[in-house]
């Protein structure tokens, strides 16, 4: 078998080849690194450092084709170039294996170096691995994130919904992937730098909060399905950021002052706005309406709107007032009151993962959960909740707890004030 991996820098080009017998490379062309790569198998060649883009090159070539037999100790290393999966890593011994997911980004996005997945976040992944003599491979999955991930991104507001593409990132795609990963070379498991725990509840094994509630990240996480747990672990899920900091800071490590991303990755620091005018939602003139049809106002595009936005309605009054529902077909934004926004029925399509007749609701990443009673239904579940929620959004998630145990989760339907 014959592999080749290039990479480029602007006019700088390197470029590997490799001729494989059964799992070892039988001869190599590749200059730049720090070893010749003959006699090594797919996965010890992963762990040959050298100048970056020959390292580079040869991460190219060797991603569609590593594997190994099974290995217990073995662990596969979520990698994104920052601090929590420098310590995960740490933590992962002597066998662990770092991969690192390339997902496409904006383009025309302002500041791409922001982003989980940018070029430079994937070389210092790399660099720390070969720092410590652990292989590191990069699986180039920006086409099937696209479709995946952003397209759906687009699409959800097309239709005057409000998606949270790293749910969709995080709790379907990401660990689809990794896992697959995983199984490929052999690891027995799969470790990742999130904040959640892993715990049992009445015989099953089901995800549950961060011992630290700032950095909890159970929402973004919750659509995984528990049957995948078992083969997953969060090394981080029981101490703090700055607990995480510190330890990376007396390793040495350089990640332990790095700044984490924000939003959506593929955003590459862009207005998410901007983004979809860009990616196909044109701007189109439309009316901003109360909630008895009187006519308030106008506004450029209804996808710009979501329930709960207050800024950008352009409307003077007597009191404020807030987005409440937008209507793709007519191209019509509803803004009314701030009491107006109550919600105490939710209908959501996801699944429960246990029985549960009470449950805490959490209806969006930033907004504190709410007691509610819950009902199953074909096709998911519904909420009725004790105080009223503002601001629930058609394609937001729907997370509910039972303690700090996620017990179901899904994606709001509808909601109304009774």
């Amino acid at each position: 078998m014959e592999l080749f991996g290039d990479s480029a820098r602007g006019p700088e080009w390197a470029a590997v080849t490799l001729r494989v017998d059964g799992d070892r490379i039988v001869d190599a062309d590749a200059d730049g690194l720090a070893q010749d790569l003959r006699g090594l198998t797919l996965l010890e060649a992963a762990a040959v450092g050298g100048e970056t883009l020959p390292v580079d090159a040869l991460a190219n070539a060797l991603a569609p084709a590593v594997k190994a037999v099974a290995d217990p100790a073995r662990v596969a290393v979520a990698m994104s170039g920052g601090v929590d999966s420098a310590v995960t890593l740490l933590r992962s011994g002597p066998s662990a294996v770092g991969v690192t997911l390339r997902l496409w980004l904006d383009p025309d996005g302002p500041d791409s170096e922001r982003a989980c997945c940018s070029p430079s976040a994937v070389i210092a992944a790399r660099a720390l691995c070969h720092s410590r003599g652990l292989p590191h491979v990069t699986l180039d999955l920006r086409e099937e994130f696209r479709r995946a991930v952003v397209g759906p991104f687009v699409r959800g507001y097309a239709r005057g919904e409000t998606p949270n593409p790293c749910i969709r990132c995080n709790g379907g795609f990401r660990f689809a992937e990794l896992l697959a990963f995983a199984r490929r070379i052999g690891a027995a498991r799969l470790a990742t730098g999130h904040y959640a725990r892993i715990v049992e509840r009445d015989g099953r094994t089901l995800l549950a909060r961060a011992v630290d509630p700032a950095k909890d990240q159970s929402y973004m996480l919750a659509r995984l399905d528990p049957r995948r747990l078992a083969r997953v672990s969060f090394p981080l899920g029981t101490q703090t950021k700055s607990e995480t900091r510190a330890e990376a800071a007396a390793a040495g490590l350089a990640a332990a002052g790095r700044a984490e991303s924000q939003e959506a990755c593929f955003l590459a620091g862009g207005d998410y706005r901007a983004f979809l005018e860009r990616h196909g939602l044109a701007s189109a003139p439309g009316a901003l309406v109360d909630e008895a049809g009187a006519e308030l106002g106008a506004h450029d595009g209804y996808w710009r709107f979501t329930p709960g936005q207050r800024r950008g309605l352009g409307v003077a009054a007597a009191e404020p007032l807030y987005a409440l529902e937008t209507n793709a077909r007519t191209n019509t934004v509803v803004v009314g009151p701030r009491q107006a926004l109550a919600r105490r029925a939710v209908s959501v399509r996801g699944r429960l993962f246990v029985t549960a007749g009470r449950v805490e609701a959490k209806l969006r990443y930033r907004s504190p959960a709410v007691p509610a009673a819950v009902e199953e239904t074909a096709s998911g579940f519904r909420l009725r909740l004790d105080e009223p929620a503002y601001g629930v959004a058609r394609g937001q998630a729907a997370v509910l707890y039972d303690g700090d145990v996620v017990v179901g989760s899904g994606l709001v339907t509808s909601a109304s004030a009774d």
